[in-house]
Formats: C-alpha cells, sequence, structure tokens
C-alpha cells in the first residue's frame, strides 16, 4: 500500500501526466497522443513541495492531488 508523504492539494486538468520531478516538486507535462507530432516534452512546475526522495521507493501523485509512495518491488521470482 502507498503512504502520504505531503499535502499538495494538486488539481489534475486532463490531457497532462503529472509527476514528482528530481527536487521532489509536482510537475506536469503534455501527454503525447497517437497520430500526433512529437515534440520536445516540455514540463512545468505546479506545486513546489520539496520532498526529499529516499532509495527504494516510488513517489507519485495520488488520486487526491497529494505527493505519495509506496515500496518498489524488486527481484521477486
Amino acid at each position: 500500500m502507498a503512504e502520504k508523504v505531503a499535502s499538495a492539494g494538486v488539481k489534475k486538468e486532463a490531457g497532462y501526466l503529472y509527476f514528482v520531478d528530481k527536487d521532489g516538486d509536482v510537475s506536469r507535462a503534455k501527454m503525447s497522443r497517437g497520430g500526433r507530432k512529437k515534440g520536445k516534452a516540455s514540463a512545468e512546475k505546479v506545486s513546489k513541495v520539496g520532498v526529499k526522495k529516499e532509495s527504494g521507493y516510488l513517489y507519485f501523485v495520488d488520486k487526491n492531488g497529494d505527493v505519495s509512495r509506496a515500496k518498489m518491488a524488486r527481484g521477486r521470482k
């Protein structure tokens, strides 16, 4: 299960991919669709959160618009 790390309160818009960038802030990039010209994906910061990332966890923006993390499954057979 995932645990909430920080409250960001981001309102998500359709057509954008929301993610936690290397600085620990919430950013978004326009999603590419089939048949459309692919250009350089320019990301824009949406919310400054400043989460310190820990190794072994996947950080993401949950359905409530907050930053959450889940333990990564490594080396399972």
